[in-house]
């Protein structure tokens, strides 16, 4: 693979993790309470404080991945970001558990997916 094949790749995994961090990030200021009913009670504070927080982290760390000479640090906030939020996952299996089978589905769903977003984050950093 030739250098500029590679930096093309990057650029791309780099804009499309910065493109789904945006919209996400978007969504927790125009639609916040679906991320409200599912940050951890046990949480001090209020839940809309860490919808607002988590949205403000997926912006800005969408942000850094844009430029090249931000990208790296950019993608390891991902890579910290996505770790972050995976209790809040769990924390929607568990809420959701007593739901309709095709709403447990989608909660257990999301579980596995964070592997494929911190494996692109990786790939990014160490890329860049």
């Amino acid at each position: 693979m030739t250098p500029n094949t590679l930096e093309r790749i990057t650029h791309t995994r780099a804009y499309r993790l910065a493109a789904m961090l945006t919209g996400i990030g978007v969504l927790h200021f125009v639609a916040p309470k679906p991320f409200d009913s599912i940050i951890p009670a046990e949480l001090p504070g209020s839940a809309r404080f860490y919808t607002y927080a988590s949205g403000v982290a997926e912006l800005g760390t969408a942000a850094l991945l844009v430029p090249p000479s931000t990208r790296r640090l950019g993608a390891l906030a991902a890579v910290v970001l996505f770790i972050g939020v995976f209790p809040g996952n769990v924390n929607m299996v568990r809420l959701w558990w007593d739901k309709s089978w095709p709403m447990r589905l989608v909660a257990i769903a999301r579980l596995p997916l964070q592997v494929p977003m911190i494996t692109s984050a990786l790939k990014v950093r160490r890329e860049s």
